[in-house]
């Protein structure tokens, strides 16, 4: 019998094999094109800051399109949609290991990354270093699958580790030491390839009226802010 071949130490999940075959049926120009929609959307409920900060960029749709003067990325994999923008500053690293300046950014964007982290405390440590690097009264905007209304599908996505709700979300900003603005149980539908077709005049058209989010929405978006008083630009 033939002898199983051993596994090679630390080899974990191939992210960019991942997302192509996971966004294989959703055109990335489509993509950037719908967040083109969404990132002025929340980039006013943010409080229009001067410097924003992606720590989780995945392809960087949203630092690419978000209005603000200053922008960064974070993320552990390098994709050419990263380059799209060069006036984008762009790290690659996990932004765990990432050294970020003390109370810099006013404004803080966090998709879809919580759920991949291993445990509770893995997300009380990110959000300590959010804490640290944002600035006083600078804002946080967290957005992500709630598991209380994607439960049957949460778990297609393997990488999906935690189940978290837009409660979770907010105890875990609070324990941090962010208070909680804006809450939105439900904003935008679970993925691209989901019931909402990835086309900016829909996309547009559903951001304008919240009545659709209660029927299609499965993403949470919570908006926290960051205790003191914003300095004056």
């Amino acid at each position: 019998m033939p002898e199983t071949p051993a596994r090679a130490p630390g080899r974990g999940i191939d992210y960019e094999r991942l997302y192509e075959f996971r966004h294989r049926r959703v055109y990335r120009d489509a993509r950037v094109a719908v967040w083109n929609e969404i990132a002025p959307y929340v980039y006013e409920l943010m409080g229009r800051p001067q410097r924003v900060l992606d720590p989780a960029a995945g392809w960087g749709e949203f630092i690419n399109a978000v209005p603000a003067p200053e922008r960064w990325l974070v993320d552990a994999v390098e994709f050419p949609e990263h380059h799209r923008d060069p006036m984008v500053k762009a790290i690659f690293a996990d932004i765990r290991d990432v050294e970020l300046p003390h109370e810099y950014f006013e404004g803080i964007f966090v998709s879809n990354f919580l759920e991949h982290l291993a445990k509770p405390d893995d997300i009380a440590d990110f959000l300590h270093q959010m804490r640290e690097t944002i600035a006083p009264g600078g804002s946080i905007v967290v957005m992500g699958p709630n598991f209380k209304y994607a439960w049957k599908q949460y778990f297609d996505f393997a990488d999906h580790v935690l189940p978290l709700t837009h409660i979770t979300v907010l105890e875990h900003l609070a324990a941090a030491g962010f208070e909680v603005d804006t809450v939105f149980p439900r904003f935008l539908p679970y993925s691209f390839t989901g019931r909402l077709p990835a086309w900016p005049v829909l996309t547009r058209l559903y951001l304008r009226a919240p009545l659709a989010w209660h029927a299609l929405g499965k993403q949470f978006l919570v908006v926290g802010r960051a205790p003191g008083t914003p300095a004056k630009s």
